[in-house]
């Protein structure tokens, strides 16, 4: 369709109002459909970046019948942000009406692997505190919130999170279409930019 939009097209935009016909993303997407499309929504990536969203986005769409302009804003977002000091490898929760919950928790901190697992008062508890305790961080989590990318059971989740620690203040972000995860992912962001502006204060002085 990218070469010669007469070959699925039966009628033209134009034709019923519209300006320009747009190009559904879906699991049968390949990888230069999903580079023409982060072009057009202003995304311009390095070869390496835009290998490791595309894996993103394949992971996504293998979850969800379509994938919106938001999930893929929501994917470039995660993969700008660096080199960080903490990343999330991956993280299993158990939980239930009768059972306490616990979250195995596995990162890379400065390149080395680390896991442990931790009880909480409810699989997002149980998370933070293993994080926490595998970053030995002393930040205080002040606020905590989920809202969704787009609509749909299959929706990815957004949790923005609010951390402080020394009269410092951060916001993280994280996005997945499972909320533990993506309650994760914002709280790691949060303590890498909470890292982060510790260590320019430090070098400043």
């Amino acid at each position: 369709m990218l070469m010669d939009k007469s070959t699925y097209e039966i009628m033209t935009p134009e034709s019923v109002g519209l300006t320009a016909s747009a190009l559904v993303l879906g699991k049968h997407s390949g990888r230069h459909a999903f580079k023409k499309r982060l072009e057009e929504l202003g995304h311009e990536l390095n070869e390496e970046m835009l290998n490791r969203a595309f894996e993103r986005f394949k992971a996504l769409a293998d979850l969800k019948k379509e994938v919106f302009d938001e999930d893929l804003d929501a994917i470039v977002t995660d993969e700008a942000r660096g080199e960080d000091k903490y990343k999330l490898e991956h993280i299993t929760v158990t939980c239930g009406s009768f059972a306490v919950a616990t979250a195995t928790v596995q990162m890379e901190i400065n390149g080395t692997p680390v896991r442990t697992a931790e009880l909480g008062d409810g699989p997002v508890d149980s998370a933070f505190k293993a994080i926490k305790k595998l970053t030995k961080s002393k930040a205080k989590l002040t606020q905590y919130n989920v809202g969704s990318i787009t609509g749909g059971t299959d929706a990815q989740g957004e949790v923005t999170v609010r951390v402080e620690e020394g009269g410092q203040t951060v916001v993280g972000k994280g996005s997945s279409t499972d909320i533990i995860v993506a309650s994760a992912k914002a709280y790691i962001h949060a303590l890498n930019r909470l890292h982060s502006k510790q260590k320019r204060l430090t070098d400043a002085v």
